[in-house]
């Protein structure tokens, strides 16, 4: 059996199909996955086989290029799908798609052109219609305040997919001989697409409009040690706070870096700060202070004081696993539910702001670095699902093979 992952995005997006691919070969599956470039390294290291797809995924963030200009890079990156996914789905059994909503249109064109089994999947619950929730806005894209009714504000949803992302697909498919697509959002989203995130951390509510198969989280247990001078600082003390904002850009990195080191260091704490794709870099580093790069947060997480991140799924999932109390900075896209998630589950505080000054970030640490928050969250962390992948995988294993009993 030939499997297929397909993405394109962030670190988030990639991380979940690294731990899909680590099961599907325990099930004896060959396995490839179609990602940016920027993770070629990660994969090599697993020995998954790695076929680059459009430009630098990091750069593109860094570039912060204009919500006008959507659509047209857009058009770039679902022709980038359409030219290589084509050779790598070739022979597959199965295409599991996630990532961006256009490039993830254009790979499952591909499986559609190719007559191959795909599914569609989420890591986060808030691109699959619902009653229950509001769609996202996309930037230069606002939903009226005023609009309470569901089923108008999905529908508006779908108008601005359509506007952003439908011109582009359809010249690709019809190139490549298949109809146009009518509603680019659903056809994405599919009958019956998997949600990959905790039923506990995120849990999907009924009625819903859609059957939706939740797997749970996606998540590889890593083996990697921490490097020996963070050990060696972590033990030379109290648990530090860990600060680290991801595949986020931060625009002014400089200050937000100096703003976190100070507001931990109000609360008398010592403080390890991740670069991240932000190159976060403190300016006044002292005994209390160590940056680390690219990290294990799995083994880190477990031994800080508390977490302030900003609210990506996967850094949320992994800071709730690891019982540490949490101060989330969301900045966009799905991250402030994240943060209300965690503020809900009583095991963090969701920032009011994107941009924290040093007296709100204080404040925020001061809330949750409590005896009663870190119960909490060690309460709450004994909940969360560990065998997602596992469950996805054994799935998709035997939904191929009905397809061959079937065939």
């Amino acid at each position: 059996m030939r499997v297929l992952l397909s993405t394109y995005g962030s670190r988030g997006d990639v991380e979940p199909l690294v731990a899909l691919a680590v099961e599907l070969r325990a099930l004896d599956v060959d396995v490839l996955v179609c990602a940016p470039p920027d993770f070629a390294e990660r994969l090599a290291g697993l020995g998954v086989p790695l076929v680059p797809v459009g430009p630098s995924a990091s750069e593109l963030t860094a570039s912060a290029p204009p919500p006008s200009s959507i659509p047209e890079r857009a058009a770039q990156l679902i022709a980038d799908q359409f030219a290589v996914v084509p050779a790598a789905a070739e022979g597959c059994d199965a295409v599991v798609v996630t990532g961006m909503m256009p490039t993830a249109a254009g790979a499952l064109s591909v499986a559609e052109m190719l007559g191959v089994r795909a599914v569609s999947v989420t890591f986060q619950q808030l691109t699959l219609p619902s009653p229950h929730h509001r769609p996202l806005a996309y930037p230069g894209r606002p939903l009226p305040d005023g609009v309470t009714d569901s089923r108008t504000l999905w529908d508006l949803d779908a108008e601005n997919v359509n506007a952003l992302f439908g011109e582009a697909l359809d010249s690709n498919r019809v190139a490549n001989g298949l109809p146009p697509v009518a509603n680019v959002r659903d056809y994405v989203i599919g009958d019956r697409p998997w949600l990959a995130t905790d039923p506990v951390l995120d849990p999907w509510r009924e009625p819903s409009y859609f059957e939706v198969v939740q797997t749970g989280a996606w998540v590889l247990p890593h083996e990697r040690q921490l490097p020996d001078d963070l050990v060696a600082f972590l033990d030379a003390g109290e648990p530090p706070v860990y600060v680290g904002f991801g595949s986020m850009p931060m625009h002014g990195s400089a200050d937000v870096a100096r703003v976190a080191v100070e507001a931990v260091r109000a609360q008398g704490r010592r403080v390890v700060v991740l670069r991240g794709w932000a190159g976060l870099a403190p300016e006044d580093v002292r005994d209390d202070c160590f940056v680390v790069g690219e990290v294990n947060q799995q083994e880190l997480f477990g031994r800080v004081a508390a977490v302030v991140h900003h609210g990506g799924a996967g850094t949320t999932t992994t800071a709730t696993r690891s019982g540490a109390p949490q101060v989330v900075v969301p900045q966009l896209a799905d991250q402030p539910y994240w943060a209300g998630r965690v503020a809900d589950l009583g095991v963090g505080v969701a920032h009011d702001c994107p941009t924290p000054t040093v007296e709100s970030l204080s404040a925020a640490l001061s809330a949750v670095l409590t005896a009663g928050t870190r119960e909490r969250a060690a309460a709450v962390a004994g909940t969360i699902r560990t065998d997602g992948a596992a469950v996805a995988a054994r799935l998709l294993v035997d939904a191929v093979e009905r397809d061959r009993v079937t065939a």
